[in-house]
Formats: C-alpha cells, sequence, structure tokens
C-alpha cells in the first residue's frame, strides 16, 4: 500500500523511541494486561501512535479479557489496513494504520456478542487517546 506518511527507519525511531518503534514500525507486541490504555474508560478517540491518524471510537471498545485494548470496528474501514499474518505457524490478520503503515495489532472473527462480531485486539502504545471535551 502506498502511504501518506512515509519516513525511513532511523527517523521513525528518533520520533518513537525504542519501545515505541518495536511495536509500530517491527511489528512487535506488548505484554498482555500491561497496556496504560487497557482499562481506558472515558470517551473519547483514539488515534496512531505514530501519525495520530483517528482509528477508533470509545464507543466500539470492549472489554474482550484479552489483555489488550479491543474495539468492534475502525471509525472507517479505510481508516486501517488488514493484511494476512502467518507468523507463529498460524493465520492472522495483521492492522495497520492506513495512513503511515504502522502495525496496531491484529483482528479477530471471535468478538461476541458485538455488533460487527469482531475483536480489533490493539496494542496500548501502538495508540494515543484523546479524551472527549
Amino acid at each position: 500500500m502506498d502511504y501518506a506518511i512515509k519516513k525511513s527507519n532511523s527517523e521513525w525511531r528518533s520520533e518513537l523511541g525504542d519501545e515505541k518503534f518495536a511495536v509500530l514500525r517491527e511489528a512487535g507486541t506488548e505484554r498482555p494486561g500491561t497496556g496504560k490504555l487497557l482499562d481506558e474508560s472515558r470517551a473519547g478517540v483514539y488515534t496512531c501512535g505514530a501519525c495520530n491518524a483517528e482509528l477508533f471510537q470509545s464507543g466500539t471498545k470492549f472489554d474482550s479479557d484479552c489483555g489488550w485494548p479491543s474495539f468492534y470496528e475502525s471509525v472507517r474501514p479505510e481508516a486501517v489496513e488488514l493484511l494476512e499474518d502467518r507468523s507463529l505457524g498460524s493465520v492472522r490478520t495483521e492492522v495497520r494504520c492506513a495512513n503511515c503503515g504502522s502495525h496496531l495489532g491484529h483482528v479477530f472473527p471471535d468478538g461476541f456478542g458485538t455488533p460487527t462480531g469482531d475483536r480489533y485486539c490493539m496494542n496500548s502504545i501502538s495508540l494515543n487517546f484523546t479524551p472527549a471535551e
């Protein structure tokens, strides 16, 4: 995909720092249950931790007991890019920011009881949160 925001790895690393770079640009994963946004319950908007593009509304966040913030849909289908991920010996669907290509997490078809049936399982470190005014 051709992303609106393009930077070199050294530019991203300089802007993000090592920990965020490892997740956002190298598709790493933060440990479950450790993310600062896991228990965030205020109304607001979740944006990309690299480029601040809007990704999720707080009203779509739900407690899935998976250890990472979970959402049942993005703000717009075109806000995220979905890619087949065959790492770790299984087939999953990776979620990236469609604006800059940063890794956000994965989406699974096990969001039981949600309007879409999907569970966007996102790394807290991949997101920023702006509370509603």
